[in-house]
C-alpha cells in the first residue's frame, strides 16, 4: 500500500453504515494542520465508498476548523443514487466537531477521448531543472511524502517576482503513480501564489472545488496555480493539472485568507 493509500484510508463503522473511522495523518501537514487537499480525498474516499462509485467527478468542500492529527470520523448522507452519477454529503468529524464538510459526485470515467481542451499543458522546464519546494525557509510537513518541483522562473523564493502564478510539476516520493483520489491532494500541493505579492504565511482555504477530468497516466504530474483577485484579506486560486502524456487530468477553484505568518 502505497503511502498515500494508508494515510487516506476509511474504515465503515460495524453496524452505522453511515459513518467511516480515519486516522488523519499529521505527516501530511502544513504548519501542524491536514493539508486540505489531502482531507478532501480522505472525504471523497469515504463518500465514493458509501455509492460503490470509483471516482469522486466534483467535490466541493467548505472549511468550517482545522482539524489535527489523529482520530476522526467522516458522517456520509446518501443524497441521490443514479445511473450516471450519484450525491453524497460527507462531514469530517472530530472532537464531537464538524471540521469539514463536502459535496461528492461519485460516478465513473473511461477514459475516452478528449473532444476539446482549451487550456493545453504549459510548456515547463525538466523536472531536475526545477526547485523543490523544500527549499523554502520554513517546514513544510507535506513535502515529506510530495515532491514539489517548480519552474524556477515562477518560484516565490528567494525573490517574489509579483505576478501570482506557480507552475512545475510533483509527484509521489515514495514512487506510487497518483490516481483519480490523488489528485484532490495534487490541487493544493502548490505553495500559495500570493507569495508572490509578499503576503506569506499559512494561507487558510475557506471553500475548495475540486473537478476530476480525467484517470492520470503514470509519472509525474504538471500543475499551473494562479489568483486573479486580491482585495480585503481573501483572494481566489485556480489550480489545473496534467498527467505525463499532457492530459488535462484536473482543475479546481478555491478562496482563502491572505497569510497569517
Amino acid at each position: 500500500m502505497s503511502a498515500f493509500a494508508a494515510a487516506t484510508a476509511v474504515r465503515r463503522r460495524e453496524g452505522d453504515p453511515s459513518t467511516y473511522d480515519v486516522e488523519l495523518d499529521a505527516g501530511w501537514s502544513i504548519g501542524g494542520r491536514p493539508n486540505g487537499g489531502y482531507l478532501m480525498a480522505v472525504l471523497a474516499r469515504a463518500a465514493t465508498d458509501a455509492v460503490d462509485r470509483p471516482h469522486p467527478l466534483a467535490v466541493s468542500g467548505h472549511f468550517l476548523r482545522p482539524p489535527a492529527g489523529g482520530p476522526a470520523e467522516v458522517r456520509v448522507d446518501v443524497a441521490k443514487t443514479g445511473r450516471t452519477a450519484s450525491t453524497v454529503r460527507a462531514t469530517l468529524w472530530q472532537d464531537d466537531k464538524a471540521c469539514l464538510d463536502t459535496l461528492v459526485t461519485a460516478g465513473e470515467l473511461a477514459g475516452g477521448p478528449v473532444d476539446f481542451a482549451a487550456a493545453p499543458m504549459p510548456v515547463l522546464p525538466t523536472p531536475d531543472e526545477c526547485r523543490s519546494r523544500a527549499e523554502a525557509p520554513f517546514r513544510v510537513e507535506l513535502l515529506d511524502h510530495v515532491d514539489v518541483r517548480i519552474d524556477p522562473s515562477t518560484a516565490p523564493f528567494p525573490e517574489p517576482n509579483g505576478t501570482p502564478m506557480i507552475q512545475g510539476w510533483m509527484r509521489f516520493h515514495d514512487g506510487a503513480d497518483a490516481d483519480a483520489l490523488a489528485l484532490a491532494l495534487a490541487v493544493d500541493a502548490m505553495p500559495p501564489t500570493v507569495f508572490h505579492l509578499g503576503r506569506l504565511g499559512w494561507a487558510p482555504t475557506v471553500e475548495l472545488t475540486f473537478l476530476l477530468r480525467g484517470v492520470p497516466a503514470p509519472g509525474w504530474l504538471a500543475f499551473r496555480a494562479q489568483a486573479t483577485l486580491l482585495a480585503d484579506g481573501w483572494f481566489d486560486e485556480d489550480a489545473t493539472v496534467w498527467d505525463s502524456s499532457g492530459r488535462l487530468v484536473a482543475q479546481s477553484r478555491q478562496l482563502a485568507l491572505v497569510g497569517r505568518g
